[in-house]
């Protein structure tokens, strides 16, 4: 697909920032209270050492799409949006594309994630399944989000882009003549997207107003064992996902970091979930029917290298696993309460 860009003048980022803090730390701060994450792996040396680095990870279709994707998306926000400088940024991105990920989810309100993708994406280009999103209801300020993204990582198209934020979204103005809707399906007509999404944390109603209109592609929700008993995307969107074979992507698996966006850039706060808890929690996103993969965004070389081996050993849960689980997260999920925002 060689369709060029439509040329549009250079615009600063747009979208609500994805968090509260701004907190910035140097560099020796961070690598030293970075060994937990934000919905990040943290397990032993022995996961971290990567050692089945030449298997493949498992694919599946991501719906009506028909295209496969690696069960372990990249997440690119909390590198992104952190201290981690661009030239590391692109390093661990890398290491996590060379061991077969192919799903890379971006967006141009995560910092230098997407400048740091375009160090890597040229010679990989046709290897690689690439989401972008664009936080806004209105096509002008969705067109200078979008011309950003392409100019940055050097791409003349994308795979999929996502309106995100959709639980915070005017979905009127979203679905109307000027709306961003119209705007990105006439992107998909171009050639300049090939799939539309929807991405978010809140309100799944929104979600279900937008699946109505039938052009969605692409649905990446929160969907964890615990925030199934808060938001419940499971229930009141996936049963849809299936009856259109909408794609289904999980975010927020590991059930993010401790105090929910206020500390996404904290990352010594600490995941939500434990260390021995991460396989188990990867396992119940990707055994609910209709979801083909689960973005994990890393903070870190070791986060996102366990990450890669977590996905390789990927197993269903056990009956006795799945009801432990769930347990955790009904006791959890009352500690938890709508951290991302409205549930309606």
């Amino acid at each position: 697909m060689t369709n060029k860009p439509h040329r549009t003048p250079d615009a600063p980022s747009i979208g609500e920032p994805s968090c509260s803090s701004k907190t910035r730390w140097d560099r020796r701060d961070f690598l030293r209270h970075t060994t937990a994450g934000a919905g990040l792996l943290m397990a032993g040396q022995a996961a971290a050492s990567d050692s089945h680095d030449t298997e493949p990870l498992p694919t599946r279709t991501l719906g009506r799409t028909g295209a496969k994707v690696t069960i372990l998306g990249l997440g690119t926000a909390p590198i992104g949006e952190g201290p981690i400088d661009l030239d590391e940024a692109t390093r661990i991105f890398g290491a996590v594309l060379d061991r077969g990920v192919n799903l890379v989810d971006a967006a141009r309100i995560y910092g230098n994630a997407e400048e740091a993708l375009g160090q890597l994406i040229p010679t990989r280009r046709e290897r690689l399944f690439l989401a972008t999103k664009v936080s806004t209801d209105l096509a002008e300020a969705a067109e200078r989000s979008l011309a950003d993204s392409f100019r940055l990582m050097k791409t003349d198209y994308m795979d999929l882009v996502h309106i995100h934020s959709a639980g915070s979204r005017n979905i009127d103005r979203v679905l109307g003549e000027d709306g961003v809707l119209d705007y990105l399906v006439r992107q998909k007509k171009a050639g300049r997207i090939r799939f539309l999404g929807i991405s978010g944390h809140n309100r799944p109603g929104n979600f279900l107003r937008l699946l109505e209109t039938g052009l969605i592609d692409v649905v990446m929700p929160v969907m964890n064992y615990a925030d199934r008993n808060i938001y419940g995307f499971e229930k009141a969107v996936l049963s849809e996902c299936r009856r259109q074979n909408v794609g289904v992507i999980a975010m927020k698996v590991y059930v993010g970091i401790k105090g929910g966006f206020p500390n996404h850039r904290r990352a010594h706060v600490g995941c939500v979930t434990q260390p021995e808890r991460l396989p188990q929690a990867l396992a119940y996103a990707l055994d609910l029917e209709g979801v083909s993969a689960a973005v994990i965004g890393p903070y870190t070389m070791e986060q996102a290298l366990a990450n890669v081996q977590i996905a390789r050993d990927y197993q269903p849960l056990t009956d006795q696993q799945r009801e432990e689980l769930l347990a955790l997260g009904r006791r959890l999920a009352p500690e938890l309460g709508p951290r991302y925002g409205p549930v309606a």
